[in-house]
């Protein structure tokens, strides 16, 4: 039987993951869970700060989902700010 265009064959159903990933990610969780003791004399032990920070973000990946970036638009799509106008002034109260 060829192929047809819209004839699904099989495979994996949309959105079910890779029985290798599934399984990589969960072992990979297990390891953080069983180790979250450790982590802060780990932490400690590194004297760079900045490094320190780098790996605690880099962490929180993993555990805290990142924000989308969301659009805000008026009616329709149109400018939300089309009308917003901003003046400024020095601390004597002129106009710049």
């Amino acid at each position: 039987m060829p192929f047809e265009k819209g004839n699904s064959l099989g495979g994996r159903k949309a959105g079910v993951p890779n029985k290798s990933t599934k399984e990589i990610r969960e072992a990979y969780q297990a390891f953080v869970e069983s180790n979250i003791p450790e982590f802060q004399t780990w932490l400690q032990n590194i004297e760079d700060p900045a490094k320190r920070f780098d790996i605690v973000v880099k962490l929180s990946e993993y555990f805290i989902p990142k924000l989308n970036r969301t659009e805000m638009t008026g009616q329709d799509g149109k400018d939300l700010f089309a009308n917003v106008t901003f003046n400024f002034t020095t601390a004597d109260g002129n106009k710049e």
